[in-house]
């Protein structure tokens, strides 16, 4: 871990590093992978680890533990926030259960979605292992089966199946690791899907009903899930160079042009003729970063999958 005084980041987006921002008694509120965060309308931060002693743990924005509760989510992967007519739900993907659970806040199950039957490549529960969800502009849900049959599934806001793309290939259309998806509205007239194929090093775009726009390279980077805030998508890498090479993970900073412009904790983006060059650790700030959320001041959240059991840490924007 570096000296907590250095800056990391480039350009416009610079941060101090907190490391121990959300550490907490082991022995009273432990965690083992710290797989996701999401902010709610109360400026909370809500955590998902992997701990069926508590799978969710809520902080407020200075690291003091506010409540926490879950002992269901033996797999407990990817936590998305819902907001319907101004109540707040939990989307929560478990990959040991093979389902996406949605919960209230204080955990209340509202709503189970088990492996798709619709769809014939599925014959039972132990290929579909979802990783992500987002909620579409209509409340319709996207789910990505990540570590499954890599297919990106779409539901209404009840559960009933619509329509999926994807699986596994090399092809615009497909995916290999679909780990994470995000609803971009940053164009509000014409909102798309970024969607993560994670051993590709890529973020791509879809429209609300699955066809290919088109693919944001980012060599080098084994990149999670797409966080949007404001103009900016942020992301957590867990994994750079190779998704074998161990504790080499940073964030990583688009603009609204799709192109990067900040990697704290990596090596500065540079653009060679329009393109990307290869990007990879620079300090080893982080092992395995999973996930980001962003708070109203633009410090940023990051969680990390497989790093020795380490708490949430804070990137205080400078």
């Amino acid at each position: 871990m570096i000296d907590p005084d250095t800056l990391i980041g480039h350009g416009t987006h610079r941060y101090e590093v907190f490391p121990d921002w959300g550490k907490l008694n082991p022995a009273t509120h432990p965690v083992k992978d710290c797989h996701e965060m999401v902010i709610d309308a109360q400026g909370r931060i809500l955590m998902l680890t992997n701990e069926t002693r508590n799978n969710i743990l809520i902080y407020d924005r200075s690291g003091k533990r506010l409540d926490s509760w879950g002992t269901d989510y033996p797999g407990g992967h990817g936590l998305t926030l819902v907001n319907e007519n101004g109540e707040e739900f939990l989307l929560i993907t478990d990959i040991d259960r093979h389902q996406v659970i949605k919960t209230t806040l204080t955990g209340q199950v509202v709503m189970v979605l088990d492996y798709p039957r619709e769809i014939s490549a599925y014959t039972s529960a132990d290929q579909f292992l979802p990783t992500q969800t987002a909620v579409g502009p209509t409340g319709d849900l996207y789910v990505t089966d990540g570590y499954g049959l890599q297919y990106v599934i779409q539901y209404t806001s009840q559960g009933e199946y619509i329509r999926h793309w994807g699986g596994r290939g090399d092809e615009n259309g497909q995916f290999d690791c679909v780990h994470g998806i995000a609803l971009d509205t940053r164009k509000p007239e014409n909102p798309t899907l970024l969607i993560t194929s994670r051993n590709h090093n890529v973020l791509k775009r879809f429209t609300l009903d699955g066809q290919y726009v088109s693919t944001i390279p980012l060599p080098g980077s084994f990149v999670c899930r797409p966080v949007i805030h404001d103009q900016y998508v942020f992301a957590a890498v867990f994994r750079s160079t190779t998704n074998r090479t161990v504790g080499s993970g940073y964030i990583t900073i688009l603009d609204k042009n799709d192109r990067v412009i900040s990697t704290p904790g990596g090596t500065e983006p540079i653009y060679e003729n329009g393109i990307l060059q290869t990007q990879s650790q620079h300090r080893p700030v982080f092992v395995h970063p999973h996930d980001v959320c962003i708070d109203a001041d633009e410090n940023v959240y990051v969680c990390q999958w497989n790093a020795n059991n380490v708490y949430p840490m804070q990137l205080k924007r400078v």
